[in-house]
């Protein structure tokens, strides 16, 4: 089943890219890497809501999932990983490549954010000479695409009533996680799935809320503009200096919970019709080859 395309979800993500872009060229947008959190949330709800929609109908192939998952996201990565080797091959020392190479292999086996948890902290100088490392984002979601699939099946085999519990269930484990590891161990805090996941659950559980009556527009509007303050503030208000993701985290992830959620109604609000701006849309429809170069 086709999902219905949600113009408004891509100027989300064109917020979320922009704010990346503009972190990682000289930190123009202090607090823009919360923008990877804007995207966890989003694909957790979308990739949700299509698996629960063909497990609902009886269409669902994890095989053929992964399949999509692989040609929807290897090809733009491999053009952007081979381009990187051979100007690394042009400028790097012979250290500095087979440190790149590396991290190439790492991508490849799903386990960028595991190499560069043990290479190094995301906002230590040394990672800034890293070519790669923006793809340890990616490493995290390929991992959730890995477990959701079948753990939603089997929670549909036991009871579908209860998967929103169970998955709400693991998403507080996971963020009460990530508030511990914040002080504790805070670069596998920053780079690894276990407490990362509850930001993606955030958007899972979003596939299981009806949306808001078309009648209440009115308070939709309230609650996107108060999600869109949500995401904005930290981007603004944040710096490398700020421990995170954990409870800094909350505001990203409930800010971007609360726009898809309100803007999911048929009702045609004006920040919706904000968000769905064609300039704001089309660079969201290339957020992710964007993110990637």
């Amino acid at each position: 089943m086709k999902q219905q395309y949600r113009p408004e979800i891509d100027g989300l993500r064109a917020i979320a890219v922009l704010a990346v872009v503009l972190y990682h060229a000289g930190e123009l947008i202090p607090g823009g890497y919360v923008g990877v959190d804007v995207f966890f949330v989003i694909s957790g709800f979308l990739i949700t809501k299509a698996i629960q929609s063909q497990i609902d109908d009886g269409s669902f192939s994890i095989v053929e999932f992964w399949e999509r998952r692989v040609r929807r996201l290897m090809p733009a990565l491999i053009v952007m990983s081979a381009t990187t080797l051979a100007i690394g091959y042009l400028i790097l020392t012979p250290w500095e490549l087979e440190e790149l190479g590396r991290s190439s292999l790492a991508q490849i086996a799903l386990l960028a954010n595991v190499y560069f948890w043990r290479q190094s902290g995301y906002f230590e100088e040394a990672a800034e000479t890293k070519p790669l490392l923006h793809t340890w984002s990616l490493a995290v979601e390929e991992q959730f695409y890995l477990v959701l699939p079948p753990a939603l099946m089997l929670l549909a085999v036991w009871s579908r009533r209860r998967t929103p519990i169970i998955l709400g269930a693991v998403a507080i484990g996971s963020f009460a996680l990530s508030v511990y590891g914040t002080q504790h161990h805070p670069a596998a805090n920053f780079f690894l799935l276990p407490t990362r996941a509850w930001e993606l659950f955030a958007g899972s559980l979003l596939a299981y809320l009806p949306p808001p009556s078309r009648g209440r527009s009115l308070l939709s509007s309230a609650q996107t503009l108060a999600g869109l303050i949500a995401i904005l503030l930290p981007m603004a208000l944040y710096d490398r200096h700020t421990s995170f993701p954990g409870v800094a985290a909350l505001p990203s992830v409930l800010g971007t919970a609360a726009v898809i959620h309100a803007t999911s109604s048929r009702a045609q609000t004006w920040i919706k019709r904000l968000l769905s701006l064609r300039i704001l849309t089309g660079v969201g429809l290339i957020s992710y080859s964007l993110y990637l170069w």
